[in-house]
């Protein structure tokens, strides 16, 4: 039975398994203390820097951070209401095909029983193992079990809770990151202190003696809940770190701690399976280092077809909760995933719940509605494969992003499966004429739109033409089904 070493070119053997291909969609629970204030993604880091809008609302909500600092919001975390299993068969009759729970963000709280961090869910704040509860509700629908790990740029990240006031009756009083007794949850990171946007600190330390506290963490994680797959925050610790630039391993050395973990997840998954079922999701597009694992894309999404899947992370609104923003329509993420899975990739999409474990009603609307959509689709979406023609038309996101707001007439996105070619109209018109260009050397016997039966269509110099019916069976993205020979 080969096992994979903590090297690159033994890790370069990694192939995405069959089930994270044919799975495309799943769900995320991006949770923790965080969302105790409602007041969105990356509080703790915000709380401890005066002036802005979250350490304003901590100031007059629950007092100065000198005072009450965020290990008193992570004690107030009470997941009261937090019911796994209906949240798991809401997930998955919104169509998810797989599941990820947050193990710890860069807060550094742990939402497992830890036996590396005592700052955790099982001895502080709900007193539950909230990752092995959403594991083991995943688990009775047999949906594939993540694990994310914002860990690694938590020693940069949170040099904040070490600073002090500038100005104002707290002036030069330290923030409670300072308090020796609390050392090992705020960490030793003096070397970061500093509030100055101008200068560079790195998201992942090279700080020695960290690398082996998050390789011990991530050992634990995997030892724990064998997961599915393993999601990192950043690139592959603890090498270069900024995450959508291309970049070349110029030193391996500096990757060994992240090698070694990954190797340990695929060996783990190796000696359960009798192959590795497992994947490594990470954010570096150099191809150095993405041939480890699986390339994550957070909120943005690639322009082409890539040979090998990929991810986009994102959310329906912010990573934590936050009554104040705006969330996806049901449209622009059925769009999302469209796009996504005609270029290889799958969507990790982040329902967002409040502090007591529970999800509003906008959400779950928004979750029925996806499902509603897969039920009548899904054939062009589970089990797909990138086409030879991914996309017709101009429209795409731009660079760096996932989101279109404006989808033209000819705008086609294809996947294919089983000889048939699925083609999702992304702004079809009802009662319109649709001319797809990519058919040369096809012959098409026929054409099909769920939910609105055989579609007429004509067929000339590989131009294959088609009037939609006068009424579109979704008011979202709607998709027909091309058979034939030599598709």
């Amino acid at each position: 039975m080969a096992v994979f070493e903590p090297t690159f070119e033994s890790l370069y053997g990694f192939e995405a398994p069959d089930w994270y291909r044919d799975a495309k969609f799943g769900i995320w629970s991006h949770w923790g203390p965080q969302s105790v204030p409602m007041q969105g993604d990356w509080y703790a880091k915000g709380m401890y820097v005066q002036g802005t809008p979250q350490y304003e609302h901590h100031l007059r909500t629950y007092g100065h951070p000198s005072v009450f600092g965020y290990k008193d919001i992570c004690a107030l975390w009470k997941a009261e209401s937090f019911d796994p299993d209906a949240l798991m068969d809401l997930y998955v009759k919104s169509g998810a095909r797989f599941f990820a729970a947050q193990a710890t963000h860069h807060d550094h709280f742990f939402n497992y029983a830890s036996d590396v961090n005592r700052m955790n869910s099982v001895n502080v704040g709900p007193h539950k193992d909230i990752c092995a509860l959403w594991q083991a509700a995943a688990r009775r629908k047999n949906l594939p079990f993540g694990i994310t790990e914002h860990l690694g740029a938590s020693f940069s990240w949170w040099r904040t809770n070490k600073g002090a006031d500038t100005y104002g009756p707290y002036a030069g009083v330290p923030y409670d990151g300072n308090d020796p007794a609390y050392r090992d949850f705020y960490h030793d990171n003096y070397v970061h202190v500093t509030n100055d946007p101008s200068v560079n600190v790195p998201w992942y330390t090279t700080d020695e003696r960290f690398h082996a506290y998050w390789k011990r963490v991530m050992y634990e994680i995997i030892d724990k809940f064998e997961p599915d797959f393993l999601y990192s925050d950043g690139s592959l610790p603890f090498g270069r770190h900024w995450a959508n630039k291309p970049q070349k391993c110029e030193d391996d050395r500096a990757y060994d701690v992240g090698l070694e973990a990954v190797a340990y997840l695929y060996n783990k998954s190796i000696q359960k399976h009798g192959e590795n079922r497992a994947l490594y999701l990470q954010k570096n597009r150099g191809p150095e280092i993405y041939r480890v694992g699986v390339l994550d894309m957070e909120r943005s999404v690639l322009d082409e077809t890539s040979p090998y899947p990929w991810n986009t992370d994102t959310c329906i609104g912010s990573w934590f909760y936050d009554s104040r923003v705006q969330y996806k329509t049901p449209a622009l993420v059925i769009e999302i995933l469209v796009d996504i899975v005609a270029k290889n990739g799958c969507l990790l999409l982040n329902i967002p719940q409040r502090p007591d474990g529970t999800i509003d009603e906008e959400a779950k609307y928004i979750l029925s509605e996806i499902g509603a959509w897969l039920r009548l689709n899904g054939e062009g979406i589970y089990g797909t494969r990138p086409w030879r023609v991914c996309m017709e038309g101009d429209t795409r996101p731009a660079s760096g992003k996932e989101e279109v707001t404006a989808w033209k007439p000819g705008d086609v996105r294809y996947t294919c499966k089983d000889g048939n070619v699925y083609a999702f109209l992304m702004n079809a018109q009802p009662g319109g004429t649709v001319t797809l260009n990519s058919f040369a050397g096809a012959n098409v016997t026929g054409v099909y739109m769920p939910g609105a039966g055989n579609i007429e269509f004509g067929r000339a110099l590989g131009v294959l033409a088609l009037r939609l019916p006068d009424k579109l069976p979704t008011r979202f993205t709607n998709m027909i089904i091309i058979r034939g020979e030599g598709l």
